[in-house]
């Protein structure tokens, strides 16, 4: 491991750790692989860092980490937003000095997981002549849509921000430098979340950092879970873009496939060593001969969030969407029932209850309890228990005649597996903000009463109904906390019968596949540090939700804490997230957030502290983050931004 600076043309230096092979032959040149996100590579990230890059480096790669502009050990002041044009700029310079490098023999890929896969697609965008492939893991380049700001187009707050706008105000490990040089740039940014309540629907500011994925043509890798939320970049990617691709999607949550809270795990970096020797060495690994697509085909399996192994088969698809695919409609019926033919007029109505959906997650992924709780406050519609067994793959649509009796409603449609015991299993499922019907980019307000065709394209899923169980759709008005309420009391309706009715289309599919999938092997063990120790993950954490049922109130209380220890002393993370919500008073919540990170150092402890407050009443976001850094027990350094920010269609 070396530690080294990398010079930019304005005169900053980024900060990279190259991971470099071992007896270096005279005249041998490796490629790079490099991974470039804010996580700290010199602290936070340096467990999980070396546990991967080994298995690189060992087969003849150099890997290259390196913290962006103003985070961790790179100088420079933090960049104004998450994907900024500097960053990209930066990742232009890096790519180029990598290639240039006397141990280099001009190839980069570039890698990464979340972060680190959102910009791998966006410097794929931009066709750097030394970037030969890229491999971007859990990653999507709908910055609006899909990111963790708002969900589905919706307003979300979670784990995210408040670790992100403290990492802004902090300096690098080891020294943790206070010198005002480094560290008042820092600490002075504004945090990121202010700027995104400002942007509260799709146009330029989040267009800017992405381009269509018809113009790459970097050869691309993609991996993806079908519990993590931000699956639906794969079936994009394999439709548009005109790149050499190759992806796998397992069962997973945001995580690497070899060590996903749930499985089957498998070790996916053999395969990434193929796709590196092919397109970086020019080794015939047999890449291209291998399925477009390998994703694996959810089996049932009971509601439950600790399960080890989700059951299922591995499935090729070679073309997208796949070619047996066939669109099932499922009509909604005034008896609740799901139907193949088309019944009757009826109108169907739903008292919006703010505080519905804590059992249905915190984004579009995990795996979860039973969804009954959320049910109850649904429209639910189910189908006869079924005579064979069905399987479905793709993104399920719910066509809705809608309306609300408000201005601003959201909508969210929830597939669900009914066992004959009664217990459901959540398959998928989204949401729309109704105001967005026909744009993201110009929302409209709804005319109160009047009937609206309203499209919800459901996240990507697979899954195979048993003969004897029901498919069912539930329809409601709030996902809470996943999504801050809307602020009006209403009744929304749902028009049924006909054939333009209210309806369910199923991406149906052969229950078994005619092409063989690949065998992937078991994970292997990793490489550790030994002299850094890591327990505990902030997220996913615990939560607990309570109620008030006298005064119609809702909280949600959640917290993560990890520890890592290090040659130079101790750090302990404790976040905290409490969401509350008012049935009677839809226009009333709040989030409050608390992140703390504790270095305990030689001669010293330093504390970095956030504290973010969004409130909400029918007009308003009230704004308010405080972060602080304390030197033992005294308070080195205090900053507040506090905004109130106009509700924009939210």
């Amino acid at each position: 491991m070396e530690n080294t600076w990398i010079p930019m043309k304005d005169g900053v230096r980024l900060a990279v750790t190259l991971y470099l092979p071992d007896g270096q032959k005279s005249g041998e040149r490796f490629p790079a692989i490099l991974e470039y996100h804010p996580y700290r590579k010199d602290d936070s990230s340096a467990f999980r860092d070396y546990g991967l890059y080994t298995y690189f480096v060992r087969r003849g790669y150099v890997c290259a980490r390196v913290d962006i502009r103003g985070f961790g050990t790179s100088e420079g002041t933090p960049t104004e937003r998450e994907y900024s044009r500097q960053e990209q700029d930066d990742g232009m310079e890096i790519i180029r000095w990598l290639a240039h490098q006397p141990w280099s023999n001009g190839n980069v890929g570039m890698m990464g997981i979340s972060w680190s896969g959102f910009n791998s697609l966006q410097m794929a965008m931009r066709h750097p002549p030394e970037l030969k492939a890229i491999l971007a893991i859990a990653a999507t380049a709908e910055l609006f849509h899909d990111d963790v700001h708002y969900m589905d187009g919706m307003a979300h707050v979670d784990e995210f921000e408040l670790n992100m706008d403290m990492a802004e105000g902090m300096t690098g490990a080891p020294d943790y430098t206070l010198d005002e040089k480094m560290f008042d740039p820092r600490f002075n940014a504004p945090p990121w979340s202010l700027l995104y309540f400002q942007h509260q629907h799709d146009g330029p500011f989040w267009r800017s950092p992405v381009r269509p994925l018809s113009e790459i043509q970097v050869p691309s890798f993609l991996i993806g879970g079908l519990q993590d939320g931000y699956r639906d970049s794969i079936p994009a990617m394999l439709e548009q873009s005109k790149a050499p691709l190759k992806a796998i999607i397992g069962p997973w949550n945001h995580s690497y496939p070899n060590d996903a809270d749930f499985g089957p795990r498998i070790e996916w970096r053999r395969e990434a060593v193929r796709w590196w020797d092919y397109w970086l060495k020019g080794r015939d690994t047999g890449v291209l001969q291998d399925p477009r697509l390998v994703i694996f085909m959810q089996h049932w399996h009971p509601p439950d969030p600790s399960l080890d192994e989700v059951p299922g088969v591995w499935r090729v698809e070679n073309t997208w969407p796949p070619p047996e695919e066939k669109h099932t409609t499922l009509f909604f019926e005034a008896n609740h029932a799901l139907a193949e033919a088309a019944g009757k007029p009826a109108i169907h109505q739903l008292k919006y209850v703010p505080s519905v959906g804590v059992e249905a997650g915190f984004w579009w992924g995990e795996l979860l309890s039973d969804v009954r709780p959320v049910d109850a406050f649904s429209l639910v519609y189910d189908s006869a228990p079924l005579e064979a067994d069905l399987a479905i793959l793709g993104r399920p649509r719910a066509l809705l005649r809608a309306a609300a009796t408000a201005r601003l409603a959201d909508w969210f449609c929830r597939l669900s597996d009914v066992a004959p015991d009664g217990s459901v299993t959540q398959i998928t499922g989204a949401g729309i903000n109704g105001a967005q019907r026909d744009s993201m980019s110009e929302p409209q307000d709804l005319e109160p009463n009047k009937m609206y065709s309203i499209a919800i394209e459901m996240h990507l899923t697979s899954w195979v109904f048993p003969k004897g169980h029901r498919i069912r759709v539930a329809v409601s008005n709030a996902l809470w906390p996943m999504i801050l309420p809307t602020p009006y009391a209403m009744t929304t309706s749902l028009e049924l019968g006909g054939t333009e009715g209210s309806r369910l289309l199923l991406p149906v599919v052969p229950v078994n596949s005619g092409t063989p999938a690949p065998r992937f092997d078991p994970p292997e063990p990793e490489e550790h540090r030994n002299d850094i120790r890591s327990q505990g993950e902030t997220w996913p954490g615990t939560w607990m939700a309570t109620r008030d049922q006298v005064n119609h109130k809702a909280t949600v209380d959640w917290q993560g804490k990890s520890e890592q220890e290090y040659p130079w002393g101790k750090e302990t993370d404790y976040e905290s997230l409490t969401y509350e919500a008012q049935d009677d008073h839809p226009d009333i919540s709040s989030v409050q957030g608390e992140a703390k990170t504790v270095f305990e150092l030689k001669g010293r402890v330093l504390t970095w502290k956030g504290h973010l407050s969004v409130t909400t009443d029918a007009t308003n976001f009230y704004y308010h983050y405080t972060r602080e850094l304390w030197k033992d027990d005294g308070l080195v350094r205090q900053k507040t931004w506090q905004q109130t920010i106009p509700r924009d269609h939210q």
